[in-house]
């Protein structure tokens, strides 16, 4: 049987079947194994894990613990909560009026923090007004459709990972900041931020960035000083804003106290810190790294409920949920039909009704004639009955997200 439980109750010889800790970076690569010693439960704590999940059956039990049945209810059921609330921005444009614009503003953005990733590394300075530009023209296109970029930015590239998250960040940030209702002085300011706040991580050596096997703890603590460079160095960079500092500073911060670089504990941490970790782990975990399998996107929101215990801000992971969707842009959904479909751009009245572009028919198991649905017209009767893992079909969704075939 699999059971969660706390790390007091973790002991040796005990097989934990999941460490539980995908929202950790450069967190231990290998999440499952039987305990050998004290020392290892001293390991696990000291990263700020709270519960994991053992196997009772390939190690030893415990008389506490909470069967993955009863996890996973309470997932689907903190889930549902989410889904009730209303979508509160409204869109101007549809994702495919605002495609163009945003593929544009992806590729800039991209070569632009590129460029001042190059910067720091030859010990220039940074063009903070191209970075200002940019963030206005990243807010503008999320004002006209918050889906168009983030559609964008679910066609990753492991290789390219600090710059396609630094831009997936901004724009998550940009759309989290619109529906939280910042105005727009605080929205670009938060968008550099995003931008941005993978900086520090230029000065960290590559071998160590880019490690696939277990980090040492020497190792563990140059990662975690990216935050304090890129907080330096934006503080040292003429025309960033303080809440752009608090962005970049904050974001590995947990409500706990398990966090880094400062510890800090619930409000200590600034609005913008939490939003930004809220956000930060979504992206992190529903992208595959050198050291990390993604995640589906609904999979990754549930997770996130299930932290808001410890480590996130259980309110802004309810907003943020409310903001890209319990089926967010990217994801596989699978349809009452029995068909599967990409969703393409979230209903602005409900949750579970988005538009999304028919693929596979899981029935007979193959692909079908590609077409558009939306699930929140009164005309359509069918309707979304779940998540799917691409996986499970081996479909790889990058060749299904050019939304003008």
């Amino acid at each position: 049987m699999i059971k969660k439980i706390s790390v007091e109750q973790l002991k040796p010889q005990m097989f934990v079947s999941d460490l539980n800790c995908d929202g950790i970076p450069h967190g231990p690569k290998n999440k499952k194994g039987k305990i050998p010693s004290e020392s290892m439960v001293a390991e696990i704590v000291k990263l700020g894990i709270k519960e994991v999940y053992i196997d009772t059956d390939l190690g030893l039990d415990v008389k506490e613990g909470e069967p993955l049945a009863e996890v996973e209810k309470e997932r689907e059921r903190r889930l549902e909560v989410a889904s009730e609330l209303t979508p509160t921005a409204k869109d101007t444009l549809s994702v495919h009026e605002e495609l163009n614009r945003a593929r544009k503003i992806h590729g800039e953005a991209k070569q632009l923090i590129d460029s001042a990733l190059n910067s720091v590394k030859m010990g220039e300075n940074i063009e903070v007004n191209s970075i200002g530009k940019l963030a206005d023209d990243l807010v503008d296109s999320v004002f006209r459709n918050k889906d168009a970029l983030s559609f964008l930015g679910r066609i990753r590239n492991k290789n390219s990972y600090l710059l396609e998250h630094s831009v997936n960040l901004s724009v998550l940030m940009s759309a989290f900041g619109r529906d939280a209702e910042f105005d727009r002085a605080t929205l670009k300011e938060i968008s550099i931020g995003a931008l941005l706040h993978d900086i520090g991580k230029i000065l960290t050596p590559d071998d160590i960035l880019n490690k696939p096997k277990k980090l040492t703890n020497r190792e563990f603590i140059q990662i975690q000083q990216h935050v304090i460079n890129s907080r330096e160095l934006l503080k040292n960079t003429p025309g960033i804003s303080n809440i752009a500092i608090l962005v970049a500073g904050q974001h590995h911060e947990k409500i706990d106290g398990s966090g880094y670089p400062d510890g800090l504990i619930g409000e200590q941490i600034s609005i913008y810190g939490r939003m930004c970790a809220v956000v930060d782990v979504y992206d992190a975990i529903t992208a595959d790294r050198c050291y990390h399998h993604a995640i589906a996107p609904t999979a990754a929101l549930k997770k996130m409920l299930e932290w808001t215990d410890h480590h996130l801000d259980k309110e802004l992971v309810h907003q943020f949920i409310q903001c890209i969707g319990i089926y967010p842009v990217g994801s596989l959904v699978k349809l009452d039909s029995d068909k599967l479909a990409i969703v393409l751009q979230q209903s602005q009245k409900n949750q579970k009704e988005p538009i999304v572009r028919i693929i596979y028919n899981a029935k007979h198991k193959r692909y079908t004639d590609v077409r558009e649905l939306d699930l929140s017209k009164s005309s359509v009767q069918d309707f979304v009955v779940g998540a799917e893992d691409p996986k499970k079909y081996g479909i790889d969704i990058k060749h299904f997200m050019d939304i003008d075939s």
